[in-house]
């Protein structure tokens, strides 16, 4: 049995990415190199053992929605697209993502799906204070629960 849930999201960005942004959502997506500096997740701390037995904390970036290729337990496959749409009526990036999850990374990737709240366009706002990004689900489970962000947390499982 393992705790592994599936992520998907769908949607498109209403607002201009500056370049920064998008080097670090590219990185983030697994399309594009690590920028120098980190902004929208900006620490990755680590525990590991230090060199006389010690627990030390380590930064360890990692990409957040970066995994490609078959999925581990949600069946399928896992991808990360980002694409500008022809008609830019309809936002400014289109996001398409899915990914497995575990629960211990719930806090980091929230982090990066709250920002994305924040540039979704209007149409995946569910509320004044909500955001629907896409969905979840336990990989053993057939039932998808929406994502949402509000107030600027995710509603995690």
């Amino acid at each position: 049995m393992a705790d592994i849930y599936e992520l998907s999201l769908a949607l498109n960005l209403r607002e201009a990415l500056s370049d920064g942004e998008l080097a670090e959502l590219r990185w983030h997506l697994g399309l594009g190199p690590r920028p120098e500096r980190l902004r929208i997740v900006p620490a990755f701390p680590v525990v590991v053992e230090g060199e006389h037995g010690e627990p030390v904390t380590v930064d360890d970036p990692v990409p957040l929605l970066g995994e490609k290729g078959e999925a581990w337990k949600a069946g399928g496959a896992l991808v990360s697209v980002l694409v500008r749409p022809e008609d830019v009526r309809h936002g400014t990036w289109a996001l398409t993502v899915r990914q497995e999850i575990h629960p211990d990374a719930f806090d980091r990737t929230g982090e990066l799906l709250g920002w994305l709240a924040t540039k979704a366009d209007d149409r995946h706002r569910v509320a004044a204070d909500a955001v629907q990004l896409g969905w979840t689900r336990f990989y053993e489970s057939d039932r998808f629960e929406p994502l949402v962000v509000r107030d600027g947390e995710v509603v995690w499982p």
